[in-house]
């Protein structure tokens, strides 16, 4: 396949101690689309997300060869600002992560952090954008003094995604972040990745392979560290190339 490229790896591998867990992943990802990547439990999917902003690099007796390309810069490059890339490519978890602070204050903190604005007037401007851009400002514009784990677990989790808009990322990384919620709160994040993906490069970890035909434009199926294949999701889910690909979506095993 022909077309633009917001991340790319060459020849990346990972070992955790003598355990490799990536295998050669070779992986184009578009801008401004959502990319699914799935596979079964322990085939190193979350792992390969998190080299997208070098998470791993907070994992003990970890090593990382090959090279991760970001708007064409290797960020796998001792030089790295990693906090200016963790802004650049933010990151939303399995479970809500919400701080144990006001919901003002969970969007502020980043904002403060980073030095972004000065102004209470600019930061508030900012987090009410925020909130707008995940459906939560109308919810929650009265109660921005309540603390946050009092917010249900859908808009704990929308609360996450603007936690990480706020910081004006470009890519936008989730690990199964549907995991926790039940189908009605699924649906509402479904819904709002699909409005992001008109302005953030999105890459999602998921165990359903449903989601991922819903809502990714492309998809790679991960199999004991390896990239079997990657492609357009509708060729992966009607004529996938390779038959262990065709064995999972069908079912076989997983």
């Amino acid at each position: 396949m022909n077309y633009p490229c917001k991340i790319k790896t060459i020849n990346l591998n990972l070992f955790y101690g003598e355990f490799q867990a990536l295998k050669n992943i070779n992986i184009k990802i578009p801008p401004k689309n959502i990319t699914a990547i799935i596979g079964p439990s322990g085939c190193g999917k979350s792992t390969l997300l998190r080299c997208f902003n070098r998470m791993n690099d907070l994992i003990e007796s970890v090593r990382t060869e090959g090279k991760v390309i970001i708007d064409n810069q290797n960020i796998n490059l001792p030089e790295t600002d990693l906090i200016s890339l963790r802004r650049k490519v933010g990151m939303v978890f399995q479970r809500p992560n919400v701080f144990d602070l006001s919901v003002y204050e969970n969007l502020a903190f980043g904002v403060k952090i980073h030095r972004l604005y000065r102004s209470k007037t600019k930061i508030l401007e900012e987090i009410e954008h925020a909130l707008e851009s995940v459906g939560l400002w109308k919810e929650l514009k009265d109660k921005l003094k309540k603390n946050a784990k009092n917010l249900t677990l859908d808009q704990q989790q929308r609360l996450c995604i603007a936690r990480v808009i706020i910081l004006k990322p470009e890519i936008i990384l989730l690990d199964e972040p549907c995991s926790s919620l039940d189908p009605i709160a699924t649906l509402k994040i479904e819904e709002l990745l699909f409005q992001l993906k008109e302005k953030y490069t999105i890459v999602i970890v998921t165990h359903n392979m449903q989601q991922a035909a819903r809502i990714s434009q492309f998809c790679g199926f991960m199999l004991l560290g390896e990239l079997v294949e990657f492609d357009t999701t509708e060729k992966i889910f009607t004529y996938p190339s390779d038959t262990r690909t065709e064995n999972y979506i069908t079912g076989k095993f997983g």
